[in-house]
């Protein structure tokens, strides 16, 4: 029969429908529940609301797991955890990699905290591809714009991002070693929420994680003058608990992102983009100089330019290896005769 606590496990993200699941599948088997706080190829740390404990990962697992995630254990003769069942997320925080598979950075999550440097890292078309992974994954998302106390333009940043964005997030400028932190931050700090911090490496998530935690848990690196790019840090996710009772999971730093969006992604994303839709001219209108087209009216350029390209990359990763095969060739086409014009 399941061993649990629920009090103590909520305080780490467990919900009831989780448990509900938790109950189903355990059946009259003596198995235990844990969190999964890091992944280390066949070895994993489980959290079971109390402290951290070693785990392993059945055979049939290997490879699926993800911070965040809620597994049936078994403990071994040696007190090693054996995490033999997996519960179906809530949700999946993931990206597409190089060759086109989903890579999971977190499951089961409430919030994204997307860092921002108010350096040269910053940049609201990458923002908006951030957005939509967001979207995608069903994760409320939170703009944070660090190294506030290093830009000057701190508030007109921002005010540019209100005026872009839309859905428009809750924008804050911070500075990710400042105490005042966790103060801003609150409101997402509840126990049992769980937040994933996303961004390029050198913006301030590790600074940022232990000003949360109110200890020095991450290590932190210095971003280059030059490009305001910073090393990896951080090397792999790890879930860790805040004194505020909440859960969090910092990444590695990404610079290259792919988020599976689909349609209704994009209008998480671009939501003034699918409204003002409606009111073009054409109903089959491509927003792309079309006469009477409402989107380029009232969206800036910018912004829709960076539309066009997720919603190409969006139909790329939904065709078949055949489908790009033969796109590529037309491009090749098109290519050719352009240069011999």
């Amino acid at each position: 029969m399941l061993e649990f606590d629920f009090t103590r496990l909520a305080a780490i993200g467990l919900t009831p429908l989780l448990l509900q699941q938790a109950l189903a599948l355990a059946g009259d088997d003596d198995l235990r529940l844990a969190r999964v706080c890091c992944v280390h190829r066949g070895q994993v740390g489980l959290h079971d609301g109390e402290g951290e404990r070693a785990g392993r990962v059945a055979p049939s697992w290997q490879g699926e797991l993800a911070v965040g995630d809620w597994v049936l254990c078994r403990p071994d003769a040696s007190e090693v955890w054996m995490a033999r069942e997996r519960l179906e997320p809530f949700n999946q925080l993931a990206r597409v990699n190089d060759q086109g598979a989903p890579q999971v950075y977190a499951s089961n999550v409430d919030t994204a905290l997307l860092v921002m440097g108010l350096d040269g890292d910053y940049n609201p078309r990458r923002l908006e591809r951030y957005l939509g992974l967001a979207a995608a994954s069903g994760v409320a998302p939170v703009v944070v714009l660090s190294k506030a106390d290093l830009c000057a333009e701190a508030e007109a940043r921002i005010a540019e991002l209100q005026a872009r964005l839309r859905p428009l997030p809750p924008i804050l400028a911070l500075n990710a070693t400042d105490s005042s932190c966790r103060e801003a931050l609150l409101p997402w700090l509840g126990a049992g929420q769980t937040l994933v911090l996303l961004g390029s490496s050198g913006v301030g998530k590790s600074s940022l994680s232990n000003v949360l935690l109110g200890a020095a848990e991450q290590e932190v690196g210095a971003a280059r003058e030059s490009d305001s790019r910073g090393r990896h840090t951080t090397t792999s996710r790890s879930l860790l608990l805040c004194p505020d009772g909440a859960c969090i999971i910092d990444t590695p730093g990404v610079r290259g992102l792919q988020a599976p969006m689909d349609e209704a992604a994009l209008a998480g994303s671009f939501g003034d983009i699918a409204e003002l839709a409606r009111h073009c001219q054409f109903r089959d209108c491509g927003h792309d100089g079309e006469p009477g087209c409402a989107v380029a009216a009232g969206v800036d350029a910018d912004r829709l330019r960076n539309y066009h390209k997720l919603a190409r990359e969006s139909q790329s990763l939904e065709q078949t290896p055949l489908q790009r095969q033969q796109q590529r060739r037309e491009w090749k086409i098109r290519n050719k005769a352009a240069r011999q014009r």
